[in-house]
């Protein structure tokens, strides 16, 4: 049996020697709680009837959101000083104004995503609901958030927040993909949309969707490459469709069908659809089998 002080030396040989640091000095690391609280400073911000503190909503709607930017940028500033390299981490509090300024444009985007979700979901009550309970909403504020610090080349907090989406909703939306207004996730649930990804506006997206590479086996050479594809305007792409590849393009208006596999562009106005199965329909059984109790059988 080996001992408790063996497993331990094993242990410390491994931190001294591995490729990233495991051991020593704490890194400066932003706090992933932090990270989180902020987005929910976010969301009380831009949907105050909805998450914002009813007592603090006796203030007018201006004060209200000079309130909340204030604790934001505070919060923000000193995780994003955290992220930045030790000799950087001055530019932290300009970063964070920079983002800030975009909030109006951001909040009038999000507007426009729930139009576009109640538009072409008629199992949507009401756009309240929308704001409270849909996963797909959720992730693209999330991500229309993050976008703005992976553009200022914040590191690490963007990937941060859309994972916390992703861990939320099952949606994973990469902040360096360039998603236009009126986007609308239905379902949601295993959709994965790629770094280099392009989509124009009018954009509907099922569940299980893919937007991604090729190939990575080339690992970092791809790095700033563009390897994910590019959906033009008033594209919807059903459930299970992957479309793949930097330079594959999707027109405007057309319809990919559900559990299609593409990796070549496809003109304006079509409608693509993978050929239907074969389905083997067996005739009812009149009884059960004492012998065979298997609900499916070859």
């Amino acid at each position: 049996m080996t001992s408790n002080a063996e497993i331990a030396k094993a242990m410390a040989e491994n931190m001294t020697h591995a490729a990233v640091p495991l051991y020593g000095k704490k890194l400066r690391l932003p706090d992933r709680g932090a990270i989180i609280g902020i987005i929910k400073e976010f969301r009380r911000l831009l949907f105050p009837a909805y998450f914002g503190d009813a007592q603090l909503m006796a203030l007018p709607p201006e004060n209200y959101a000079a309130l909340l930017l204030e604790r934001i940028e505070t919060a923000l500033t000193a995780q994003v000083a955290l992220a930045l390299p030790e000799g950087q981490a001055f530019a932290a509090a300009a970063l964070t104004h920079e983002i800030l300024e975009q909030l109006p444009r951001i909040q009038q985007t999000l507007m426009t995503d729930i139009e576009a979700t109640f538009d072409g979901d008629p199992a949507a009550a009401d756009k309240e609901e929308i704001i409270f309970a849909y996963p797909g909403l959720f992730a693209i504020f999330v991500y229309r958030i993050a976008h703005e610090l992976y553009l200022r080349q914040v590191p690490m907090i963007p990937r941060m927040m859309t994972e916390y989406a992703h861990s939320r909703t099952g949606i994973d939306i990469h902040p360096g993909a360039q998603i236009g207004p009126w986007f609308f996730i239905d379902h949601g649930t295993g959709i994965v949309i790629g770094e280099t990804t392009v989509i124009g506006s009018h954009v509907k997206l099922y569940q299980g969707v893919t937007l991604g590479a090729l190939s990575t086996r080339q690992g970092q050479l791809l790095a700033n490459v563009k390897r994910h594809p590019t959906i033009r305007d008033n594209v919807t792409i059903y459930s299970n469709s992957s479309v793949l590849g930097g330079e594959t393009v999707i027109g405007e208006n057309t319809i990919i069908g559900g559990n299609t596999f593409i990796t070549a562009s496809i003109p304006a106005n079509t409608k693509v659809s993978a050929k239907s199965p074969e389905l083997v329909i067996k005739k009812p059984r009149t009884s059960v089998e004492a012998t065979n109790v298997w609900d499916w059988e070859n």
